[in-house]
């Protein structure tokens, strides 16, 4: 006879990436599954994004313009500000410039670069805005909003801890946001 405890059956992340074993902890698993859902809901951004030729970091940077107003911003505030903050954002404006959807400047002092959204740019904004509107009512739309909002204050809570003792990447100064 067997004595061994029965197993659990397989979680749901568990299944989706195909992992026999069971997580070490309910902790990695609930980050792993928070690094999944990212990566499929940017996937679901992509799709949509590519058919202006954009990446979701672009059109981050795109967003991020469009809210700071007609005084655009400095490089690094950009930067601050970004969803991903690691994304190279030389590379990211230098491609914005490039297809006309961002203009930039250096000011008096040459290590500053101050950008700005062009007309284009709110032109792409505004094809792409119920787009992205559409897709993320198409994944977060059935959850209730009591549970939406729990989800948004756990979400808060787990960026809170991963940034304790950080100050590098603490939020940049309030901005107007898009």
């Amino acid at each position: 006879m067997d004595s061994s405890p029965p197993s659990a059956p397989p979680s749901q992340l568990q299944t989706e990436i195909r992992q026999t074993r069971p997580f070490q902890s309910l902790q990695q698993e609930a980050l792993l599954s928070v690094q999944r859902t990212a990566s499929l809901i940017e996937r679901a951004s992509a799709r949509v994004l590519s058919r202006e030729e954009l990446s979701t970091a672009q059109y981050n940077v795109l967003r991020i313009l469009r809210g700071a107003g007609p005084e655009g911003l400095p490089t690094l505030a950009i930067r601050d500000r970004m969803i991903d903050p690691g994304a190279a954002i030389t590379r990211l404006v230098d491609r914005l410039v490039q297809a006309e959807l961002v203009t930039r400047e250096r000011g008096s002092d040459r290590r500053m670069v101050h950008c700005r959204i062009t007309t284009a740019g709110l032109d792409v904004l505004a094809r792409l805005d119920p787009v992205m509107t559409a897709t993320a009512d198409e994944i977060a739309g059935k959850l209730p909003p009591e549970e939406l909002r729990a989800l948004i204050d756990v979400l808060a809570h787990l960026r809170s801890t991963a940034c304790e003792g950080k100050s590098a990447e603490e939020p940049a100064e309030d901005l107007p946001e898009d």
